[in-house]
């Protein structure tokens, strides 16, 4: 998948240009914090066989994903946040958003070190 479709380039850059690096840094990584948190709180729902918390944490995740630009994360969670299937499909679906979520990471740092 091209690095375009995996961050919103263009959210970043009005970033950048109004917030600078230091700040726009200082969000990727209260993000990567975040993240790790939340993909916890997704394996607590699948754990607890929870619908409810599914949906909660994963509506979480979703949002910051957005507001930091990975893009590729929010359209996953877009797709699984209402999911009712069970929890076995449940874990394939964190599975996927995990590795999303570290490939958006390093393409966001990536981009950050060259912007």
């Amino acid at each position: 998948m091209p690095n375009s479709e995996i961050i919103d380039r263009a959210l970043l850059q009005g970033y950048l240009d109004n917030l600078g690096s230091s700040v726009v840094q200082k969000m990727l990584d209260m993000y990567i914090g975040q993240s790790e948190i939340y993909l916890a709180d997704i394996q607590s729902a699948i754990n607890e066989g929870s619908q409810a918390m599914w949906e909660q944490h994963t509506h979480k995740m979703k949002g910051a994903a957005g507001s930091v630009g990975v893009k590729q994360v929010h359209a996953h969670i877009m797709a699984i946040e209402k999911s009712s299937d069970n929890s076995v499909q449940k874990q394939r679906y964190l599975e996927e958003l995990k590795q999303l979520n570290n490939q958006g990471i390093t393409v966001f740092k990536q981009w950050l070190a060259t912007a």
